[in-house]
Formats: structure tokens, sequence, C-alpha cells
């Protein structure tokens, strides 16, 4: 008896691989902020605010992919159906 799951393995490897892209753009976002006693201009280098974003944004992206993406058997199974 097969069953049909909406994802398959694929779907969770890369569902998995995005969630950790989306951790590494918060781990690069991450640092000392400026308190009210000293400023540190670190706060807006390139790496907190072009870099980061870019690799959540990259990390999400490959998540909705990997919900969408649609498993290989189940093209199949249709075809069978059919």
């Amino acid at each position: 008896m097969k069953r049909d799951f909406a994802f398959d393995r694929m779907n969770f490897i890369l569902l998995a691989v995005g969630m950790a892209i989306v951790v590494i753009g918060f781990i690069l976002m991450s640092g000392s902020g400026s308190t009210e006693s000293a400023y540190n201009p670190d706060i807006f280098s390139a790496r907190r605010i072009k870099l980061a974003p870019i690799v959540c944004l990259v990390g999400f992206v490959s998540m909705i992919y990997a919900i969408v993406r649609k498993p290989k058997d189940a093209d199949i199974n249709e075809e069978d159906n059919v």
C-alpha cells in the first residue's frame, strides 16, 4: 500500500536547507549595537544592511520553492490514474 504524501524526501531536504540559509542570514545580521554612551558605526556595515537581508531573502525564496515543488512520483501516479 503506497501512501501519497504532499511532500517527498527532497521537499524536506530543500526546506531544511532554506531554513538553514535564513538562520545564516540572521546570524550575519547580529552584532553589538550602539549604547547611550558609545556610538558603534558597525550597525551600518554592508554585511548587516546589504548581505544579510539578501541571504535571508534567498533562504525564504528557496523555502517557498521547497513547498511548491511537486514530487516526481506524484507526476507518475497522476498519469496512471488518467
